[in-house]
This record gives structure tokens, sequence and C-alpha cells, in this order.
């Protein structure tokens, strides 16, 4: 059986700080950056956990550091098959991201539409 000769470059999980990144996911990551600690969780980041200190300034600040550096640090605390399976993965995590972030705004819009909806069917707006 032929080895993979990226298995035997990958340097992912091998810890913090410590694992060669490769340069191709070294960019934003908006999973963790809208996902802070859930995010950190599920990919063994637990610096991420610091977003959950109760002042704004640590949480937001947290969030940026997690969006500049959460790529290469989820590279290095998990171990992953490869480039191509970690990158995959941090976009589920972008798509759920932005979907939590937006979530609030459609649930906001619906109940306005709704209520302006129900206001000018029994006619207090016309």
């Amino acid at each position: 059986m032929k080895q993979n000769s990226t298995a035997s470059e990958n340097t992912s999980g091998q810890g913090f700080l410590t694992g060669a990144v490769p340069p191709e996911i070294k960019e934003w990551n908006w999973g963790a950056f809208f996902l802070t600690w859930i995010w950190g969780i599920g990919n063994r980041v637990w610096w991420s956990l610091l977003s959950l200190i109760p002042f704004p300034l640590v949480g937001i600040a947290a969030m940026v550091i997690l969006g500049i550096k959460g790529n290469e640090w989820a590279w290095q605390c998990k171990k992953w098959e490869g480039v191509e399976q970690f990158r995959h993965r941090q976009r589920v995590w972008m798509y759920w991201g932005i979907a939590g972030f937006l979530a609030p705004f459609v649930f906001i819009l619906g109940w306005v539409l709704i209520i302006v909806g129900l206001l000018g069917y029994y006619g207090y707006i016309h």
C-alpha cells in the first residue's frame, strides 16, 4: 500500500505553537470569530474560553484574535487528516457562525413583519 506523501508532511495536532502551519490555511477564520468559545471547544483551542470573561472588550478582542489566529491554532491543537479536511471543517464552522449571527436579525424581522401585517389586517394602520 502506497503511503500518501502529504500524510507524512501533516504537522497538525502537534501542540499549541509547535506544529508548522501550512501557508494555505493562514487566513481569517469566520467560524472562530462568530462562535468563539463554541468553535474553540470543537477545535481544542482552549484559549477561546477567555471570551467568556464578562467584560465586553475582552470578548471583542477574543473574537478578533480568534479570527486572525484561529486557523493556525486549530491546526496545531487538533489532528487533521490533511489540509482539505481542515478547510472543509472550518468552512462548516463559518456557515454555522454566519447563520448564528444572522438568525436573531431574521427572527426579529419576521416578528416585525407579522405585527405590521396584523396591525394592517385589523385596521390599525392603513
